[in-house]
């Protein structure tokens, strides 16, 4: 069960990418429901996505993914977007973190957040809830899933921060590090010309565009 490698080098290039720019620089896809966010905020998370699925209040999957995903990687749950149990707490953050795992992603409910933000281990769920789970159903591992809503595969990038989660396929990393690193210097140069003292309004063109929709409105 191993996953295409995501180089040093390359995850190096995402190193300053938000998971919003990285979402606008694919057109607008990828981004996870918006529900799923970091425990506490200035979470962080990326690397290439290892995959599971969990029944509903059962996180025996979950166990074996542990034990499965490899140094860097990031476990991406699905739990039929279940809130109402907590299938990863401290103990397996504590396992995650031991193994030099980057994060978990899971489209379902976590517990013992304290403690889990102590452990400085990226957790990024749909809730938290501190009523525990059963271990009764294997189920698939390291195979694409579906998870807030979009298709990961392993191996896909996996970026989070406080503004959410997003998956950028393996297929299109290294176009997409170009149009990010593209975008970032443009806005970058879009702030500067409004710390100047330019507004919004002028920069985008606004009257243009209130004349295509035929508008007599300018500023």
């Amino acid at each position: 069960m191993t996953n295409a490698t995501l180089t040093a080098e390359m995850l190096a290039r995402f190193d300053n990418v938000t998971a919003a720019t990285a979402h606008e620089a694919m057109g607008r896809k990828g981004a996870l429901d918006s529900a799923i966010k970091p425990i506490r905020s200035g979470m962080r998370v990326i690397g290439p996505a290892f995959t599971c699925v969990c029944a509903p209040g059962d996180n025996l999957t979950l166990h074996a993914a542990l034990k499965l995903a490899r140094p860097g990687d990031v476990i991406v749950c699905t739990a039929a977007a279940f809130t109402e149990q907590g299938l990863f707490g401290d103990v397996m953050a504590s396992c995650a973190k031991g193994k030099g795992i980057a994060g978990l992603v899971v489209d379902g409910g976590v517990r013992d957040a304290a403690e889990i933000y102590k452990l400085d281990f990226p957790v990024f769920s749909r809730s938290i809830s501190i009523k525990g789970t059963v271990k009764e159903t294997l189920g698939p591992i390291n195979q694409p899933v579906v998870v807030g809503g979009e298709l990961v595969s392993p191996g896909d990038l996996i970026i989070g921060d406080d503004d959410g989660v997003v998956v950028v396929p393996a297929a299109i990393v290294a176009e997409t590090a170009d149009a990010c690193i593209a975008r970032e210097d443009k806005e970058a140069r879009f702030r500067e010309a409004l710390l100047q003292g330019n507004t919004t309004w002028e920069m985008l063109n606004l009257n243009a565009l209130m004349e295509r929709k035929g508008s007599s409105f300018r500023l």
